[in-house]
């Protein structure tokens, strides 16, 4: 069997490494076993925060339809309830873009949810 010599795929993986690292302040940008521990911590976080995205958005469009909720009187439950019994299917995150952007399709949708509940 020919002999194999490891320099170039090891090289790579260095190199990748390092690239990933790229940036990052001090020893963690140029040496390769704080870079990769470093580069490997930032992979989880970003692997764990891309689903807290989807959970800190929720929470936001909850936020937002409760507060213009409560200018017509009903808390999130209620209106949402309201809305259930009234069968109108929308999601939260157009129920906060309208609630940004179009108030008076809001209010009634309020005014509904309301005569519902």
């Amino acid at each position: 069997m020919p002999r194999v010599k490891k320099a170039v795929k090891s090289r790579e993986r260095r190199k990748k490494i390092l690239s990933a690292a790229k940036g990052y302040r001090g020893g963690r940008g140029t040496l390769l076993r704080t870079a990769k521990e470093t580069v490997e911590r930032a992979l989880k976080f970003a692997y764990r925060d891309r689903k807290q995205r989807k959970r800190d958005f929720r929470s936001m469009w909850i936020m937002r339809i409760n507060a213009a909720a409560r200018q017509y009187e009903l808390n999130y439950s209620r209106f949402m309830n309201g809305l259930k019994k009234a069968n109108i299917t929308l999601d939260r995150k157009a129920l906060a873009n309208l609630a940004v952007s179009n108030p008076e399709a809001f209010a009634e949708l309020a005014r509904i949810a309301k005569e519902a509940a």
